[in-house]
């Protein structure tokens, strides 16, 4: 894998990560539930201690479409992010505005959000769910295409998919900054499409498919310290050319050693956005 050039070492840091264990047999991963309901992992893990390094020093020189993420200053008209009105009529066309700039996209569609806290009493009182503690890419091979044709019916989707396009991940801080269970990214060059697990994502509302990553010590890590509520990261959670470009990220929150005690929760949002090409 080719690396990323810098003069000086990177700041890092050593952080426990949840890994699948390929056994053969299909995972399944049945979601938490919006007001605290805890997720439940059918199959086999194990966790690894794994070196992640500072990703900021590298920001300029960070693509999409080569390491899979990037760091973009985003600043929003957004007041309440629990509010879904505001994120419907103004947060998701700011999405739109971004990624046609950022990668260059001609037609980009908003499908999907999660909103997620690290505290139980929000998670309870706003109805979100907990962070993700294992290291897992949202999309498959697979379900990329079929979350197109979920979402605008086989007739429509059939034009779309003749189209190259990538599922990308925006993820930001809510409320103030990232202080605890920031979101680790794992350089998409550094991972071998057989080093991802086919898992079963069994949701009420449907039932999809999703990656869980198994152990390897090649992998590179990377995270931005104490992200800022006008900061995003881009994802990418699925590519569907096979050219060389990135097309899976696996990332997972992360327990950063040395927290202080009184560190705010984590309160996030990821938004999920089809570009077209």
């Amino acid at each position: 894998m080719a690396q990323l050039q810098q003069e000086q070492p990177l700041e890092q840091i050593q952080a426990t990560v949840s890994f699948v264990v390929d056994t053969g047999q299909k995972p399944v991963n049945i979601p938490s539930t919006p007001g605290g309901g805890e997720s439940q992992h059918i199959g086999e893990y194990e966790d690894k201690t794994v070196i992640v390094r500072d990703a900021r020093p590298l920001a300029a020189e960070l693509s999409v479409d080569r390491e899979g993420f990037a760091l973009v200053p985003l600043e929003t008209q957004v007041t309440d992010f629990y509010d879904n009105d505001q994120i419907e009529n103004i947060y998701n066309p700011e999405l739109v505005a971004l990624l046609k700039k950022e990668l260059g996209a001609k037609d980009v569609f908003v499908f999907d959000h999660t909103v997620r806290a690290g505290d139980e009493k929000v998670r309870s009182a706003k109805k979100v769910r907990e962070p993700v503690l294992r290291a897992h890419n949202d999309y498959t091979v697979k379900s990329g295409p079929v979350r197109v044709k979920d979402w605008f019916g086989e007739e429509k989707a059939a034009p779309l998919l003749e189209r190259r396009f990538s599922i990308v991940n925006v993820w930001r801080s809510i409320v103030g900054a990232i202080e605890r269970n920031p979101l680790a990214i794992c350089d998409a060059r550094s991972v071998p499409l057989d080093d991802m697990v086919a898992t079963e994502r069994r949701a009420a509302e449907r039932v999809g498919e999703t990656y869980r990553l198994t152990y390897n010590a090649s992998h590179q890590w990377y995270y931005f310290p104490l992200m800022q509520r006008n900061e995003a990261m881009l994802i990418k959670s699925y590519e569907s050319e096979s050219d060389g470009r990135a097309r899976f990220t696996p990332h997972t929150a992360i327990e950063v050693p040395n927290t202080p005690e009184n560190a705010a929760p984590r309160q996030s949002i990821e938004s999920r956005l089809f570009a077209f090409f």
